[in-house]
């Protein structure tokens, strides 16, 4: 049996129709089938390589650190240094208040430790998300996620939940001395990449504060520089009570995190003491990994270029059946009339070796998120694929 059919007789499916690209390697911007065709990764395998496949720091900090050991404990009892540097690099990003990391394996655990956390503190079990939001897939996660059709199979889902527009201030009130937490993503991303205002964000942070209500962003997909800014929280002039990461943080490699105030981390230590326990969370490879990343976007210049390239893409795609185009930074949904329109173009835009998406909630948009590394070239030609695609 070939790769193709072992894939379909022994990997757990999740449609009846997966992409079945078969990927031999990858490099930079591009990945390659066994037959050799070039593929053009438009969307970071989903918000995942920001600094591109196997960027070479990347690389050698995971080779020096394979070099050293692999597992070694349970999280949070050894003193590692790829996590403890790891851990000090993400607070310095940040501003004073958040400055204690939780080191997990993926965003669904980060979201799953961030309403643990905030239930703990507060002592509250009301959380608050949004229509349409994306959280992940375990029960928890898929609990404060906003769309009906994901989680009706899989109820009863986690109690005390409630779902608000996104960006509606007169759904503040909502929000109340029972509420442990609002769950929110900084930008929007399944839904289609949509972006409240800072009004709106100020408005939700002092509400919070009057409440008493830890706010809680998920920058999964916005993190890492993914908007132009290292944290897209950064462009509403607030900042969250626990922050939650994942995807492009790792450069490639399986990590995730909340972060938060040391006080506030520091319910997980007593009553019950573990009150949160991971394995393999913050795995020295991965936070190796991680560390490599973060440096790579920081010694760069690569946040300065994202809104040029993003404003290429936008000037590059124009086209009658282009109903308009949404975005922060490299986040982008380009719209259609409809999935049906838009389907058999992603599906030409494969053929023609250029890999965009839709999403989960807003199947009439085409996912852009190019690794924030791609060129003036590159993108040109991905664009000019794209068009053809549509033509």
């Amino acid at each position: 049996m070939n790769n193709r059919q072992l894939f379909l007789s022994h990997l757990a499916q999740t449609t009846d129709f997966p992409l079945m690209i078969e990927i031999e390697r990858a490099e930079g911007i591009y990945m390659y089938g066994p037959d050799g065709k070039r593929y053009l990764d438009l969307i970071s395998g989903i918000g995942v390589s920001n600094v591109g496949h196997r960027h070479p720091h990347v690389l050698n900090a995971i080779q020096s650190q394979l070099d050293k050991y692999l597992h070694l404990m349970v999280y949070g009892e050894y003193v590692q240094c790829p996590q403890v540097k790891l851990a000090e690099a993400l607070c310095q990003t940040l501003p004073n208040k958040l400055n204690n990391v939780y080191l997990v394996n993926s965003g669904s655990e980060a979201v799953e430790g961030a309403l643990k956390l905030a239930k703990r503190y507060t002592n509250r079990r009301e959380i608050i998300s949004c229509v349409n939001a994306y959280h992940g897939s375990s029960h928890g996660s898929l609990s404060v996620g906003g769309n009906e059709i994901f989680k009706r199979a899989y109820r009863p889902l986690l109690p005390g939940i409630r779902n608000v527009i996104y960006g509606s201030y007169y759904q503040l009130d909502e929000i109340t001395e029972a509420t442990a937490a609002v769950i929110i993503e900084t930008i929007q991303g399944e839904a289609g990449i949509r972006v409240a205002c800072k009004d709106y964000f100020q408005a939700l942070r002092k509400r919070c504060d009057d409440t008493g209500t830890l706010l809680i962003l998920d920058e999964i997909q916005a993190g890492f520089g993914r908007t132009g800014k290292f944290w897209a929280f950064e462009h509403f002039d607030i900042v969250p009570d626990i922050l939650v990461c994942a995807k492009g943080m790792g450069g490639g490699m399986p990590i995730g995190a909340f972060i938060a105030n040391q006080e506030v981390m520091a319910s997980f230590k007593n009553n019950p003491l573990l009150g949160h326990i991971t394995t393999f969370g913050g795995h020295p490879v991965s936070s190796a990994a991680s560390l490599a990343t973060l440096q790579v976007i920081q010694e760069s210049d690569l946040l300065a270029q994202v809104d040029a390239k993003a404003d290429l893409i936008k000037r590059l795609l124009v086209h009658p059946k282009i109903k308009g185009i949404r975005n922060k930074g490299l986040m982008m949904a380009v719209e259609f009339e409809s999935f049906d329109v838009l389907k058999p173009i992603i599906d030409r835009a494969i053929e023609l070796g250029v890999i965009t998406d839709w999403f989960l909630f807003c199947d009439d948009s085409m996912r852009i998120a190019p690794p924030l590394i791609i060129t003036e070239e590159e993108i040109k030609e991905a664009c000019a694929v794209i068009l053809e695609a549509i033509g």
